[in-house]
């Protein structure tokens, strides 16, 4: 008897529809074909345990089991649950009327029980495209494919009570998720707040146009001067995601494996802070069966990397194409995966080995040349893409002791995203670019046009700091970011120096 289940390959962010042939005559021998990795073909083991632990018997058949389309690689445990189900309609043991209405995902455990698999948001949205009525997977991945609405989705526990509901025995109801209530509820609450902080208003500032803009920044000041803690506090003032971000950013983490239990969609931008030994495949993606990395976990959200120089140099240089492409390409012998990468890098440095260059009051213990080396471990090429770079200088006793309140994120959130909505407005009729530092040359020459005074202000700034085009360009994003806070339509020479003012490190003088 020839039945056929469906389940799904996850490629990239996207999934496809894989048709699981069973044909069942007689004899007692076993085939899986269709390019099936190692995990796939000890699903083999796994199932004849969990039926038997059941009260199932395998089927005594000569069985052939093919996975179609047959040159698509299917990886991964989670095919246990959609080749059980096949083989047990294909020998008669349940009804198999039904089958061709649902999706079907999740790995065996030897007793049965269902354990969560990859990917679930992605596949719920492929099977509601192709026409299919309902998904059955592990309960603990229910309530994520659940935000996809117009199909209905059957978490369960153990095989046993899919067999059953296949099998017309049991009755289950789709799990319900009200996805825009839980978004919204869950937007305003962060675990740091600006208020928090005492002293370092030009950090505070900086940190503010940075995220009004959507630009990339680096803070460099001695240990102890509050970078890390001003960092963690970033994603307290970035505008909220909106739907369809969350759905984007909730698709990467589902197909790396990342969602909680229990979890619907991702309602707060993603905040990725990898240690400084991470490899560059972890960074960037890939592997043998390439995987998002870093730079795709934190898309619509913040990747912050402390200790900048002490990464390895080659992990630092693989970003520099995302960072201007906003995707990353993962390419193999047989395919490529594209991952979105569209992250706001904020990073943090010591000034020198030491830690205590330029300090007020600490002197600097380094040799001749060591700050200038020290550095050197960050190429010019990626400074150049971090349009903000701000010194930071410790918080003085007076003002760490003060009981004065300081503002709260709340407040700096709302002009943020004022100045997000000015640009969504601005770039409305351009695919792909949703703030300032998103600008390409010809947007920048349309929307950025500073008056004489500026222009004279910009172009004495450029001969004095030797700083190249792309500087240039970044100062000009910089700038009509400040004028959007400010709701300014004009570029004035304020908001040039104000954003000039954030390239201390082309200073002259800077670490001779």
């Amino acid at each position: 008897m020839l039945v056929k289940s469906y389940a799904a390959a996850v490629q990239g962010i996207s999934a496809t529809i894989v048709t699981i042939e069973v044909d069942c005559t007689k004899g007692i021998q076993f085939f899986l074909v269709g390019l099936p990795d190692v995990a796939v073909r000890e699903s083999h083991e796994r199932i004849i345990s969990a039926l038997q632990t059941n009260g199932y018997k395998f089927p005594r058949y000569r069985i052939v089991i093919n996975m179609a389309p047959a040159d698509i690689r299917k990886e991964g445990s989670s095919y246990d649950l959609p080749l059980a189900i096949g083989l047990m309609a294909a020998a008669g043991e349940i009804d198999s009327s039904c089958l061709s209405d649902f999706v079907i995902m999740g790995e065996l455990s030897l007793d049965g029980g269902l354990l969560p698999v990859k990917g679930a948001l992605p596949i719920a949205i492929q099977a509601k495209e192709e026409g299919f009525k309902g998904f059955i997977l592990p309960k603990h991945n229910a309530r994520e494919a659940a935000v996809v609405s117009g199909i209905d989705v059957y978490g369960m526990e153990n095989i046993r009570e899919v067999l059953e509901f296949i099998d017309g025995k049991r009755q289950a109801s789709p799990v319900v998720v009200d996805t825009a209530s839980e978004f919204y509820a869950l937007q305003e609450s962060f675990e740091y707040d600006f208020s928090d902080v005492r002293g370092q208003e030009n950090v505070k500032r900086a940190l503010e146009v940075a995220a009004a803009g959507g630009h990339n920044l680096l803070m460099v000041g001695p240990p102890g001067s509050g970078k890390s803690m001003l960092a963690k506090r970033l994603p307290s003032i970035l505008p909220p995601l909106t739907l369809q971000e969350s759905l984007e950013t909730t698709k990467i983490h589902s197909v790396a494996g990342k969602m909680g239990k229990g979890t619907s969609l991702m309602a707060k931008r993603p905040f990725r802070s990898p240690h400084h030994t991470i490899s560059n495949v972890a960074m960037v993606g890939g592997g043998s069966f390439p995987q998002p990395g870093e730079i795709s976990l934190a898309h619509n959200g913040v990747l912050f990397l402390d200790e900048l120089p002490e990464f390895n140099r080659n992990v630092l240089e693989v970003m520099r194409q995302p960072l201007e492409d906003r995707r990353i390409t993962i390419s193999r012998a047989r395919f490529s995966v594209d991952y979105p990468a569209g992250f706001m890098l904020v990073s943090s440095m010591n000034p020198c080995p030491c830690g205590y260059y330029n300090h007020p009051e600490r002197p600097c213990l380094c040799p001749p040349g060591a700050v200038r080396k020290y550095m050197n471990r960050i190429s010019g090429p990626l400074l150049d893409r971090i349009d903000i770079q701000i010194e930071i200088v410790p918080v003085p006793f007076e003002k760490i002791s003060g009981h004065s309140p300081s503002e709260p994120s709340e407040a700096v959130r709302k002009r943020v995203t004022m100045a997000r909505a000015i640009q969504e407005e601005r770039f409305k009729h351009s695919k792909g670019i949703y703030c300032n530092a998103q600008m390409n040359t010809r947007q920048l020459h349309e929307y950025v046009t500073p008056d004489e005074a500026g222009m004279e202000r910009l172009r004495m700034a450029m001969q004095r700091l030797n700083l190249s085009a792309r500087a240039y360009d970044r100062i000009l994003k910089v700038s009509r970011t400040i004028a959007d806070l400010e709701g300014s339509a004009q570029v004035g020479s304020h908001h040039l120096g104000e954003a000039i003012n954030y390239r201390n490190l082309d200073r002259e003088g800077w670490g001779a």
